[in-house]
């Protein structure tokens, strides 16, 4: 019988103390496998201390570029605050021109370093990477991570893109937004497949969440687990037991308890075990 295996994972583990209780219970009471850390988020510690509780929940970098603070001194990068900005489109334009420029490339590879070396200090293993806002595949961070890769034990890596038909036949709010990322992973996925196939890292055949992100529910999930394709899936959601001070500017509008409720809901995880679906994690492919 073909294989169906589901990676699901919680993003921005570390951001906050709510982002770390609702990542947690989602995997000891419900179908969540792995998370993305926030190495310089506000709650990265406790996130380190919880990963060490739950050894069966695996980890990997959740590499911020926008929307939060550096790992390293990198001026040609961050605000008269010192911190990223957050728009993503113009920071990712940004970044384009620093490193076709010359004058931002050491600051951003410094910056992919640091965060792949402050994981590496957690002591957690490394089960894949991703990006906050998926910058981890913008032209100019993808090859910076593919030649650290072999140091740091990048073995997976998040391939962002998602089919448009069946998320607008689920929900076709949002139209232009779901338009413009389709459009735009869909450029960056084919663009990064080869490369990422060439280095031998590992990535899940098809993605989802990225559409409906913020507003994972429960109705979503089971829609997505009757009609799951054979081969490896991920869906990639943000679960948190109320909404972070820290992460509401960026968040607004999402249903966090919505989230944790579809993947608590014991209905979904009967779902999962009826339809012969393997929950995995990238450190389990």
């Amino acid at each position: 019988m073909p294989r169906r295996r589901l990676v699901v994972t919680g993003d921005d583990f570390g951001a906050a103390p709510e982002v770390n209780a609702g990542i947690v219970r989602a995997h000891r009471e419900g179908i969540l496998t792995a998370t993305s850390l926030m190495v310089t988020g506000a709650a990265v510690g406790e996130a380190v201390a919880l990963a060490r509780e739950n050894p069966r929940l695996a980890v990997g970098l959740h590499l911020v570029l926008a929307q939060g603070r550096p790992a390293a001194d990198v001026p040609h990068l961050v605000t008269r605050r010192g911190t990223f900005r957050d728009e993503p489109i113009t920071t990712a334009l940004r970044y384009a021109w620093a490193v076709v420029s010359g004058r931002g490339r050491g600051d951003l590879r410094r910056e992919v370093e640091a965060q792949l070396a402050a994981f590496a200090a957690t002591g957690l293993p490394l089960a894949h990477v991703d990006g906050h806002l998926n910058m981890h595949l913008h032209p100019m961070v993808l090859p910076m991570l593919l030649e650290l890769a072999p140091r740091h034990g990048i073995r997976a890596m998040r391939l962002s893109r998602e089919a448009l038909g069946p998320a607008l036949r689920h929900d076709p709010r949002h139209l232009v937004r779901k338009l413009f990322e389709g459009t735009a992973f869909g450029a960056l996925a084919a663009w990064a497949r080869p490369r990422l196939r060439a280095a031998g890292i590992v990535t899940a055949d098809r993605v989802y969440g990225m559409h409906q992100t913020g507003h994972v529910d429960e109705a979503y999930v089971l829609a997505l687990v009757a009609h799951l394709p054979e081969g490896v899936s991920e869906l990639y959601c943000h679960p948190s037991e109320g909404v972070a001070a820290t992460m509401a500017p960026y968040q607004r509008g999402y249903d966090h308890a919505g989230e944790v409720a579809a993947l608590t809901s014991p209905r979904v995880r009967e779902a999962v075990k009826a339809a012969g679906v393997e929950l995995a994690s990238y450190a389990t492919l």
